[in-house]
């Protein structure tokens, strides 16, 4: 099951030639991977005050495949790849109107408020068991 989140580029996502800052591709997808976490129930604030774990990117493998510019409509769209007890593995694009521009792998990790390796508690495993569905 994939999610869809639009994204629009401003000026400040922009270089000097209009092309956007290769770094804000990273930006657009952490979005996207907010609003996928939301989307699929997952209340991140509450789970850090309750369960004390937090989800972190441990690893990106990025390709940049054709520039964004100023004002274009973007959607990026995630993928979960496949999830164990205490990691997930997503991926994830960037494209307008269909043509992919950026590509990323990006690798998660469940961990505790102060940066130990914890298990993704069962409800979210469940809950992302039905996204790979």
């Amino acid at each position: 099951m994939s999610h869809s989140f639009p994204i629009r580029v401003y000026y400040e996502d922009t270089d000097l030639a209009g092309i956007v800052y290769y770094a804000n591709y990273l930006k657009f997808i952490e979005r996207a991977r907010t609003e996928w976490v939301r989307g699929l129930g997952v209340d991140q604030g509450r789970l850090r005050a309750k369960e004390g774990i937090v989800f972190a990117v441990r690893r990106v493998e990025a390709d940049y495949l054709r520039p964004a510019k100023f004002d274009d409509e973007l959607t990026v769209t995630t993928v979960l790849q496949g999830a164990t007890g205490a990691r997930m593995v997503l991926d994830q694009t960037v494209a307008r109107s269909g043509e992919v521009l950026f590509q990323a792998n990006v690798t998660l990790v469940c961990l505790t408020a102060s940066g130990q390796p914890a298990r993704i508690p069962a409800e979210i495993r469940r809950l992302l068991g039905a996204a790979l569905h």
